[in-house]
């Protein structure tokens, strides 16, 4: 947990530091002078002063700020009731409001740009993925207390066993893919291409339901896992559990594949504590009897009963690009990311659990640090493919959310320069200040709420 935290906190400082250092390295461009560039808010703890500008490390951990000459203006022009901003040389209201926007839109720019070149740089080195293949089970033909209608694939025609060759007109490989292609798309009738058991090729329109948890699409399958064991824990080992071992029977009732051998288990679990397992090893049936472990209810740690076995994944490697093709990828990434953020946007108003779908700082900060260490389980390489991956993520959503004309973010101060550029009048401090204490009270509450998910999140686990 402290380790989650510790790299949660240094890359949601990271993602900050690039915002910030766009506001900073335009400001200085255009001949804004910079008071203080901080990592952090509150007490100063250390830091530097280099030409004019204090860099400086503080005490909260979350978020940053640049502070330029003159933010203090507009109070004091409003408390004295002034007609305009009083312009001091090198002042943020001194500049022309062109020269305010540019500086306005570079620390949006900035993540932007970082999730284009990380992405690039990761596309470019290659990365390991961990999935199944692209046949499928339905849900429906085994529901439990986590799934409930609609099954979109059922409605459609599929059938447990179909392997799905193709979505959209979009190549299916892998389980990866498949959610890919739904989770974008709640409400929007996709063609699929499925190959039947018995070799035949048929296209459904498959029309995926929204998940109101999670605000993606969903049609109702699971992935076909064999039920091939790929590690053991020691009670399974001392069962007689052999990596490469093929389950095909428990108590005497066949298995083909992981949802139905998890339903097996279930129902001979609920009678007894344990199961005769019948598994083909080197082209030979052997049987032998398993203990099971009783489910834990409940809170983060719930699980189903279980012997103690993991079944085999698919690992896809994704293809070596040239230095060009990897920049494309990057960018289709980061633009593929700043689409669905702002479709996630419009989910938030047709009944989407906005406990779960909006996140504070505290709990983004939990999921960069568990991103990266689960990744780094599976490898130092993977672990910096995931921790870089979610930052990316993480500064498309600053770019977007920072654009929207709220008082406050840059993309209500960007409003403001606009209206004054084209008045070619300057703002009476008044309304701008006005304005911009309904912002305060606006994101105010957004990080009240914010802050309220977070704790209900944690409470759940």
């Amino acid at each position: 947990m402290i380790l989650q935290i510790l790299i949660g906190l240094f890359g949601l400082g990271l993602v900050i530091f690039v915002h910030e250092a766009g506001h900073l390295i335009v400001a200085k461009l255009v001949g804004i002078e910079v008071e203080a560039f901080s990592i952090g808010w509150g007490k100063r703890l250390t830091g530097f002063t280099y030409r004019g500008t204090d860099y400086r490390l503080s005490l909260i951990p979350l978020g940053g700020y640049c502070k330029m000459k003159g933010e203090t203006a507009l109070q004091k022009a409003f408390e004295n009731d002034d007609d305009e901003i009083p312009k001091d040389k090198g002042a943020f209201y001194t500049a022309r409001p062109w020269q305010r926007v540019l500086v306005l839109l570079a620390g949006p720019a900035m993540n932007l740009l970082f999730a284009l070149v990380v992405l690039s740089i990761v596309w470019y080195s290659g990365f390991t993925i961990q999935t199944y293949g692209n046949k499928v089970v339905l849900e429906s033909d085994y529901p439990s207390s986590t799934s409930a209608p609609p099954y979109p694939a059922t409605e459609a025609g599929l059938k447990t066993g179909d392997t799905i060759l193709s979505i959209g007109g979009t190549s299916i490989t892998d389980f990866r893919d498949i959610e890919q292609a739904v989770a974008p798309n709640p409400g929007t009738p996709l063609v699929f291409k499925v190959r039947t058991p018995n070799g035949e090729v048929q296209s459904l329109t498959v029309d995926p339901a929204l998940n109101k948890n999670s605000g993606a699409g969903r049609i109702g399958v699971y992935p076909w896992i064999a039920p091939i064991v790929s590690t053991t824990q020691p009670a399974a080992s001392a069962a007689g559990f052999l990596p490469g071992d093929r389950i095909v029977a428990l108590d005497g009732q066949p298995v083909t594949q992981s949802i139905q051998y998890q339903h097996l288990l279930e129902s001979i679990a609920s009678k007894s504590t344990s199961v005769t397992v019948d598994v083909m090893r080197d082209g030979q049936r052997k049987s032998f009897t398993a203990p099971i472990t009783p489910a834990v209810t409940g809170g983060k740690n719930a699980r189903p009963p279980i012997l103690g076995v993991s079944f085999k994944e698919l690992t896809v490697q994704t293809p070596h690009y040239s230095v060009f093709q990897a920049i494309g990828k990057g960018t289709h990434e980061t633009f593929r990311t700043l689409r669905l953020t702002i479709s996630g946007i419009g989910l938030l108003f047709r009944g989407v659990n906005v406990t779960n779908a909006v996140a504070g700082p505290v709990r983004i900060t939990y999921l960069v640090g568990e991103a990266a260490t689960q990744g780094f389980a599976a490898g130092v390489k993977e672990g910096f493919v995931s921790f870089f991956n979610f930052l990316s993520l993480l500064s498309v959503v600053l770019f977007f959310m920072n654009l929207l004309p709220i008082p406050l973010l840059d993309g209500g101060q960007i409003l403001l320069s606009v209206i004054e550029g084209v008045s070619r009048r300057p703002l009476r401090p008044r309304y701008v200040h006005r304005y911009q204490m309904v912002g305060v009270v606006i994101v105010f509450m957004l990080i009240f709420f914010a802050f309220f998910n977070d704790i209900i999140y944690f409470v759940r686990q």
